[in-house]
């Protein structure tokens, strides 16, 4: 008899594809993937000044909004995982459900967003760990000590994923019970310490417009949550690596944003709730935020515990984002579709990882540390940037699902979501223009003061798609896509 990890080696040779990874992933680590990603104690602890800067505690209204129109994406994710559960992610789904030429368009648009992306999160170090211990300011310009820290947490995570998915996956496993178990925690001792009731969520505070009139300033503050609630579908670049992915990819893709946006949710309303004082201007500032407000509720201790487990969690995010970079750009290269596609295509023999396309991950990532060196302001609009790269990669992967559907879907009724494909998938679709033309319209107090940075959203995706499309003729001239 098959064993379950012979079964699913068997369904990606189908797919034109001879099994190189170990399958060790459960239904546990599955969801570790993707909750990882999305890591609330990174991203809420690291965004949190923008939304209160924007809209005061009532931007906390964004983050349902958002988490609903994220939601329709997740629903299509599962959809496509269960169809292709193959390694790759959005890549692979799109060149699928759409064509290769548009996998391939998905694929770099995506990997440029989780380049910037891994480089992003590495910098969350400067906010977390100076505040743990001063000896981590070893240099004292701000971006310089940012990169040198992230630079040291990117190496960490390079040599992770390079030796194997078994311990890869028992890493983010712990790392997630860790977070999971820190931010319970923290919601109950924030909220044992509360000031005031629950309704705090309904005092906005008025900021600028940018022509949106009283929605303006709410627009604005999604663009915090815009920030956390992506990346779920990492659990999808996992699928060949995981144990009957076609079951528990979907569910994992569905379970790591349902938990995530469950406990950012009570982690808002308990912050604002538990502020000593509202109108502390530090709350808005990249250097307080939520941090600030935890130490000054919490105590020194107990406040530096849970810092602590921020440093921790933005460590296991870290991980998660370098393993889908990692996969994506294996799986273009196992098609022959990026330059050097036979040296980034390889498999280590014995940890059965793609570590060359790791250790390329991490060089990229590398690169852009040094860049914000130099350029604090640009990298933080290319920050911003790449989120609108991101839900780009999304819509249109979402966009393929749709026409796919509305030309007769899959053969043999292989589906998930069953009759709600189309209707949901034209949602998320909406959705994707929407959140795109949000995040990227051109506020000053996001990108800079200047037009090109104003319109950097615009600038930067038009040259970043250039660049793809000179890659993509070199690599379809040498016969390699």
């Amino acid at each position: 008899m098959r064993t379950p990890a012979e079964d699913d080696d068997q369904n990606l040779t189908r797919a034109g594809y001879i099994p190189q990874f170990r399958r060790g992933l459960g239904s546990f680590a599955a969801f570790a993937a993707g909750f990882s990603y999305l890591s609330i104690l990174t991203g809420i602890v690291q965004n949190f000044h923008l939304g209160y800067r924007e809209a005061g505690p009532a931007f906390f209204w964004t983050w349902p909004a958002v988490f609903a129109g994220q939601f329709c994406l997740a629903l299509c994710f599962a959809e496509l995982a269960h169809r292709h559960p193959l390694c790759g992610g959005v890549y692979a789904w799109a060149g699928r459900a759409g064509s290769p030429g548009l996998g391939w368009v998905i694929g770099w648009v995506y990997l440029a967003s989780l380049v910037v992306t891994l480089a992003a999160v590495a910098l969350a170090w400067q906010v977390t760990l100076p505040a743990l211990w001063p000896g981590f300011v070893v240099l004292d310009a701000p971006a310089q000590n940012a990169a040198l820290l992230g630079v040291v947490l990117i190496a960490l995570t390079t040599a992770v994923n390079a030796l194997g998915t078994r311990w890869l996956g028992f890493i983010m496993t712990a790392g997630v019970v860790i977070e999971l178990v820190a931010a319970v925690a923290l919601v109950a001792l924030l909220a044992g310490r509360a000031l005031r009731g629950p309704g705090v969520v309904f005092e906005a505070r008025g900021g600028e417009v940018d022509g949106f009139g009283t929605a303006g300033p709410f627009l604005a503050a999604a663009v915090m949550a815009a920030y956390v609630m992506y990346g779920f579908d990492t659990a999808g670049t996992l699928s060949e690596e995981t144990v009957n992915p076609r079951r528990r990819t979907p569910r994992a893709i569905l379970q790591a944003l349902l938990a995530a946006a469950a406990l950012g949710a009570l982690l808002l309303v308990a912050a604002l709730a538990s502020a000593p004082d509202l109108a502390d201007p530090l709350l808005v500032d990249g250097a307080g935020g939520l941090p600030l407000l935890i130490k000054q509720v919490l105590g020194e201790t107990f406040g530096t515990v849970f810092i602590a487990a921020a440093a921790l969690a933005v460590f296991i995010c870290a991980l998660a984002v370098q393993a889908a970079t990692a996969r994506i750009l294996f799986a273009m290269a196992r098609d022959r579709a990026v330059p050097f596609a036979g040296v980034l295509a390889r498999v280590h023999p014995e940890h059965r990882t793609p570590h060359v396309a790791a250790a390329v991950a991490g060089a990229l990532a590398v690169a852009m540390l040094a860049f914000n060196t130099k350029s604090e302001r640009l990298m933080t609009a290319l920050v911003c940037v790449s989120i609108v790269w991101t839900n780009l990669a999304y819509l249109l992967t979402t966009g393929a699902l749709l026409v796919r559907q509305l030309r007769g879907g899959p053969a043999g009724g292989d589906t998930y979501l069953g009759r709600w494909v189309v209707p949901v998938s034209a949602l998320a679709v909406a959705w994707g223009v929407v959140l795109i033309v949000n995040i990227g319209w051109p506020r000053e107090r996001f990108y800079g003061p200047e037009w090109y940075e104003r319109y950097g959203a615009v600038l930067y995706t038009a040259a970043m798609l250039a660049v793809g499309a000179c890659v993509y003729r070199v690599v379809r001239r040498r016969g390699t896509a």
